[in-house]
């Protein structure tokens, strides 16, 4: 019971089948293949030494194989979480190495914590408030903003400005200084990693593409000819140590490691959710993120940088065949194993080629085919994804998912606010009430309206609740009595409830009956402890419509009788 709930992949490798080793050691290399150049070019994009990415990989692979509920995902190094722990540091660090490492070490163990806060807290639902037009948006903004910043190790020559317009500006205006050597590995390389994975979908592209123009760079010497290459890369593992920090920058730091954290997890949650979809199994949210935060403390204690579910790898994974967490055990290894023996020729790699990687990644987060079905379905959502790409672009990645997320927030506010609402009627061949402001030939009781609200009763909409039933009163010529149907009243408070009685003894001084139909949930508990059930009784509140229409027609017909024997 223990394992499954706390290391529910520790509980599946304990019950391993044998006939998974075969597929499990081949998804394992081709993780592996993949994750070791997009690694050490991740780490670039942090500011870090490619080692920095290997470290990222290890430990924390192993980990999440032994906590997390995820038989398909692949944690390690993330193009967005990178780009948002390069804000996070840089301003920081200014250009010290050693300082960038120790920054983001602190970084990603506050995640870590922040993460298992999140998850013992039960805060999995926060997942659901980036919503899809909102996580394109922000994709489509880290995207650019990579490519942007990445620019200049295929064109060999470094782009000043801070910020994605003023780095394309340097760009345009220097475009004289192209080193055209450089220029040529780069395009090659984002040939081979186009061309590749239609050809040969099977095979690491990323790895092939590093590996080929390595091996040119090394036997050519391109370095005297002023290629930069990634230089010499250190062997052997981390040393543990814990990096000192003041106030000032733990403040700042944590205010980045909360959007770290959120991100991290919201991408790992999309990744994890859909595979385990396809393979027909559930994830739980909660424990997802007390495995994530492990993960990344174990990153941290790696001198590794913040990880979060990678989506490719994860897909090779699953393509590959791989049936449980050995495959992230076995790429773990693997990696290991290269850090201690075989770093010498990663020396040679052209940064061109690591360059023409990111370039991909970048284009790989840019959802362009989206963007027309979302503005099809709504507008809203359409511009709040365009806003939130101009946002993280703009304000940069934290400020403008913020930005974003409030946008919504205040939309779904303002749906609330004025929800939709009807006068119901009745029209001849359709089931069910219709909404006669829509059908003008739908039929009423005579004396009676009938009110639908579509939403809660809160204390910032009660007052227009009140409005609307008021307004409806008038498309019947003499009012009677009203039916408020509150079916889809899911909820109301202490204001909706003063508003409700206000309403009926409104309409009581104006000699006209209030009754409901349909209470149910907890706008039903509110009514009786309120006491305004007890008030209404049976005569006042009804199971369904048709049961206070029958008892409307039985008052009005006694009315009726009672004015004629008079």
């Amino acid at each position: 019971m223990f394992l499954s709930r706390w290391l529910p992949g520790l509980a599946n490798l304990l019950h391993y089948r044998r006939e998974w080793f075969s597929a499990d050691l081949q998804a394992g290399l081709s993780v592996a293949a993949i994750q070791i150049p997009i690694a050490i070019a991740y780490a670039q994009i942090v500011g870090l030494p490619p080692q920095y990415g290997l470290y990222a990989c290890v430990l924390p692979m192993m980990v999440y194989a032994l906590v997390g509920s995820s038989r398909q995902l692949m944690v390690g190094p993330d193009a967005a979480t990178c780009a948002m722990i390069a804000g996070a540091v840089a301003p920081l660090a200014m250009g010290d190495t050693q300082r960038t490492a120790e920054l983001a070490v602190i970084v990603t163990v506050l995640v870590g914590v922040m993460l298992i806060a999140a998850g013992m807290a039960r805060a999995g639902f926060i997942a659901s408030f980036f919503s899809r037009p909102i996580l394109i948006g922000y994709l489509n903004g880290i995207g650019l903003s990579l490519i942007a910043g990445q620019l200049s190790k295929v064109v060999g020559f470094k782009i000043e400005g801070d910020g994605f317009i003023l780095s394309l500006l340097n760009f345009v205006q220097r475009l004289n200084e192209i080193h055209w050597l450089s220029l040529a590995i780069g395009l090659g390389g984002l040939a081979l990693l186009i061309w590749l994975p239609r050809r040969y979908p099977r095979l690491p592209a990323a790895l092939v593409t590093v590996a080929v123009f390595t091996l040119l760079a090394g036997v050519l010497g391109l370095d005297r000819f002023g290629v930069a290459i990634l230089g010499e890369v250190p062997a052997g593992i981390p040393q543990l140590a814990w990096p000192q920090s003041s106030l000032a920058e733990m403040k700042s730091l944590l205010r980045d490691a909360l959007g770290i954290a959120t991100v991290s997890f919201c991408s790992a949650m999309l990744t994890a959710r859909s595979f385990a979809a396809r393979h027909g199994y559930a994830i739980n949210a909660n424990h997802e993120f007390v495995a994530l935060g492990v993960s990344n403390l174990a990153a941290g204690i790696s001198q590794g940088f913040a990880i979060s579910g990678a989506d490719s790898r994860t897909a090779v994974n699953d393509m590959v065949g791989g049936k449980s967490q050995l495959v992230g055990i076995i790429a773990a290894l693997v990696i290991a194993l290269i850090l201690l023996l075989f770093t010498a020729p990663m020396a040679w790699i052209p940064q061109a080629a690591l360059g023409a990687v990111l370039l991909m990644a970048g284009w790989g987060l840019i959802d362009i085919k989206s963007l027309p079905q979302i503005r099809r379905l709504s507008r809203f959502e359409f511009w709040l994804c365009l806003l939130t790409t101009v946002g993280v672009l703009g304000l940069g990645v934290l400020p403008g998912i913020v930005f974003a997320v409030t946008l919504a927030i205040l939309r779904l506010l303002h749906s609330i606010y004025q929800p939709t609402d009807a006068v119901l009627g009745w029209l001849p061949g359709t089931e069910g009430q219709v909404d006669i402001r829509r059908h003008k030939d739908a039929r009423t009781v005579p004396g009676l309206v009938v009110y639908r609200f579509d939403d809660a009763i809160l204390f910032f909409n009660a007052d227009y609740f009140k409005m609307r039933l008021l307004e409806a009163m008038q498309t019947e010529p003499e009012p009677k009595a009203v039916l408020f149907d509150a079916e889809a009243v899911t909820n109301i408070d202490v204001s909706g409830m003063a508003a409700l009685r206000e309403l009926r003894d409104t309409l009581a001084a104006q000699g006209i009956h209030f009754a409901i139909a349909r209470a149910r949930g907890t706008f039903l508990r509110m009514l009786v402890r309120s006491g305004m059930a007890r008030e209404m009784e049976e005569k006042q509140l009804f199971g369904s419509v048709r049961a206070g229409i029958r008892a409307y027609r039985v008052w009005r017909n006694r009315q009726r009788q009672e004015a004629t024997d008079q």
